[in-house]
C-alpha cells in the first residue's frame, strides 16, 4: 500500500492535485488506513498515472470523470472511450503541426539573424522604413 506522499512521488504530482483528484470522484473505491488516511494499491496507482497522461493531453476534470464512469461501466463502452481518445488525439496532433509551424519560423529567423550578424546578408525589417 502506498501513502498520499507516495502516490505523489511516483506521479510526479503534486499533493493537492491527487487530494483533489480523489475528492472530485476521480479515484474510485480508495481505501483508509487505521486513522482514515487515504492508501493506495498498485491498481490506484497505475490509474492515477492515467489520470495524470488525460490531463497532459488536454482532458478537462469532467472529460476525465466522463472517461472514468466509462470505464467502470466495463468493456461495452469501449467504443466511447476510443471516440473519446479518438477526438484527443487529433486535438494533439493539431496542437503538434502548429508547434512544428512556430519552430520552423523560429529556425527561419534564427537563419536570418545569423546571415545578418555574418555579414552575408542585410538587414532588412518590415518595421523599420527604408531611407
Amino acid at each position: 500500500m502506498y501513502t498520499m506522499m507516495q502516490v505523489c512521488r511516483e506521479t510526479d504530482m503534486t499533493y493537492q492535485t491527487l487530494k483533489y483528484y480523489c475528492n472530485e470522484g476521480l479515484v474510485p473505491n480508495v481505501k483508509r488506513d487505521g486513522n482514515n488516511r487515504r492508501v493506495f494499491d498498485e491498481r490506484d496507482v497505475k490509474w492515477i498515472k492515467d489520470l495524470v497522461c488525460l490531463k497532459k493531453c488536454g482532458m478537462s476534470i469532467q472529460e476525465m470523470k466522463e472517461y472514468l464512469d466509462l470505464c467502470l461501466q466495463g468493456a461495452s463502452t469501449i467504443p466511447l472511450r476510443k471516440e473519446m481518445l479518438t477526438k484527443k488525439q487529433n486535438a494533439l496532433r493539431a496542437s503538434i503541426k502548429e508547434l512544428e509551424e512556430s519552430m520552423a519560423y523560429i529556425d527561419w529567423k534564427q537563419g536570418f539573424y545569423d546571415e545578418v550578424l555574418s555579414g552575408k546578408r542585410p538587414y532588412i525589417s518590415n518595421l523599420i522604413p527604408l531611407e
